[in-house]
């Protein structure tokens, strides 16, 4: 059952790192020129936001599922949650829920009025202010990225177990 526990820890934390890093490295092929020529710039933005939705439920999910395993490892293998683990996944647990629960539906509000706005003065503005979330969320997401790969690596590394068990004391 440990190899079972230790081994979703692992996965665990592989895909919400991974998720992560696509966001950063993936998401942007929405913006490709073949894309581009097929949907309309609005229509480009939207995608983008139906799989930044998507993500931030994988967050959520990944983010619970590590607070599970950790409570899982401290019940049932005797394990004691380290602080910096708990805190590390807290943090962005946390993180995750601020950014899919108040900063992207503020994004998507932003980003309907630049294309869609009722005057030219305000696509303008929500133009400007959508480009300093969009800037502020890529810069949070990095420090996620460098997070969850901490969490990843903690995760992942085996404990050190002495070779050979306590010797008895000889007397003689």
């Amino acid at each position: 059952m440990i190899g079972f526990l230790r081994f979703v820890g692992i996965l665990n934390a592989a895909v919400w790192c991974g998720s992560a890093i696509f966001i950063l490295a993936g998401l942007p092929a929405v913006f490709s020129p073949e894309l581009k020529r097929l949907l309309t710039p609005a229509g480009t933005g939207f995608a983008a936001e139906a799989i930044i939705a998507r993500y931030f439920v994988v967050q959520y999910v990944c983010g619970v599922i590590a607070l599970a395993h950790l409570a899982a490892e401290w019940l049932y293998a005797g394990k004691p949650a380290r602080r910096l683990d708990v805190g590390l996944v807290t943090v962005l647990l946390t993180l995750a829920v601020i950014g899919g629960a108040w900063a992207q539906p503020k994004m998507r509000d932003l980003h309907a009025v630049k294309y869609f706005g009722k005057t030219k003065t305000a696509q303008e503005q929500a133009a400007k202010t959508f480009a300093l979330w969009h800037g502020i969320s890529e810069t949070v997401n990095l420090f996620v990225i460098c997070g969850l790969v901490v969490y990843l690596l903690r995760v992942s590394a085996s404990e050190e177990h002495a070779r050979f068990g306590a010797f008895p004391k000889i007397r003689g």
